[in-house]
């Protein structure tokens, strides 16, 4: 089993992490590493292994808690295993999505013993797949009392600025439908392909809509992400498929942002084949508001969705907080700048620390 040490530069915490391979579904061996470094370099915290996530808070009766949470998981390697450092950055895969966040919130563990807020710390696995297997549902499912805080920081990451809350997604199938017929007879037919161009229209015409949220400002979107149609090159179509994805304002709930669109495509037969709402920011909340003081920064909104949004529907105030560069997540040039690793660790310690 590799051996972490915790307590030692977070940047070389950082390559340790990521030269253990741990694609989603196969988190075991990092988890069991993690586990074991907790165990052994930070006796003050109480611990849980729950599948391939491990779990560690305090018990110190803090008038409040702070939950901080990452996942162990990556997508797949890429030739980037092990890291390599060159200067100031550190390659390979999970650099930035998300063990450098990882590495931080491991430091932090094994090195703040006697935080001013109580602390829960997550690492999880899953996360990069569909979402029924991420690790937190079943967190959330069999330990739901390790989710209890006042604040969630997750280290996704976001060039280590503070990104609040996230926007909602929602996918929908528009589906226009005609007669076949052979296409040298087509006036036989009604032809379901071009009948979509009133679909492409409607979303050419859309205005998009823009909300501030605690001084946040979450532009929405509606745009076609796939088109399905055609039967042989010789036939008239009888059906065409236009997928959708609409990213919506977290002033919205899910069924709001459901009725947004079906009004947008009304008349049209439409179904919704994903929903995951938002997070709102939360920023007035005396934690969240403390945490942004500490780091300095000015919040920005999360234009994507995050797990903030876990946290968000148990009622959490939520933010997205990490180092890494979010454009280089899932590349093979994956790298993070170690120096906001550093930063960040200095930033939340000052936020933790009494």
């Amino acid at each position: 089993m590799p051996v972490l040490d915790l307590t030692s530069d977070p940047i070389d915490l950082c390559a340790a992490l990521v030269d253990v391979p741990s694609v989603s579904g196969d988190e075991a061996t990092l988890a069991d590493a993690v586990e074991l470094a907790l165990q052994k370099q930070a006796p003050h915290l109480e611990l849980l292994r729950s599948g391939d996530a491990v779990l560690a808070r305090t018990n110190l009766g803090r008038e409040r808690r702070v939950l901080l949470a990452g996942h162990l998981d990556t997508v797949p390697i890429a030739d980037n295993v092990p890291s390599r450092r060159e200067g100031e950055l550190l390659y390979g895969c999970g650099t930035t999505d998300m063990k450098s966040g990882d590495a931080v919130l491991a430091h932090l563990a094994a090195t703040l013993t006697d935080p001013r807020h109580d602390l829960t710390l997550v690492f999880y696995d899953c996360e990069e797949v569909e979402a029924a297997r991420n690790g937190l549902n079943r967190i959330e499912r069999e330990h739901r009392d390790w989710l209890r805080a006042d604040l969630a920081i997750l280290a996704e990451p976001t060039n280590a600025g503070v990104e609040a809350g996230c926007q909602g997604t929602l996918r929908a199938e528009i589906t226009t439908r005609g007669r076949r017929a052979h296409s040298a007879r087509s006036w036989h037919g009604s032809n379901a392909v071009h009948a979509a161009a009133a679909v492409l229209e409607r979303l050419n015409a859309y205005t998009a809509r823009e909300v501030d949220i605690d001084g946040c400002v979450y532009r929405e979107g509606l745009q076609a992400v796939r088109i399905d149609g055609g039967v042989a090159m010789n036939v008239v179509p009888d059906e065409c498929v236009v997928t959708v994805n609409f990213r919506f304002a977290p002033d919205r709930d899910g069924a709001a942002a459901e009725a947004h669109v079906r009004e947008v495509f009304d008349g049209f037969e439409l179904a919704v084949t994903d929903l995951a709402p938002g997070a709102l920011p939360g920023l007035t909340e005396p934690a969240a508001a403390e945490f942004i003081a500490a780091t300095g920064a000015t919040p920005s909104a999360k234009f994507g969705w995050t797990d903030v949004s876990r946290f968000a529907a148990l009622g959490i105030p939520a933010v997205n907080y990490g180092p890494g560069d979010p454009n280089l997540a899932h590349t093979r040039e994956e790298h993070v700048d170690t120096r906001q690793i550093t930063d960040a660790v200095a930033v939340l310690r000052r936020f933790l620390a009494p």
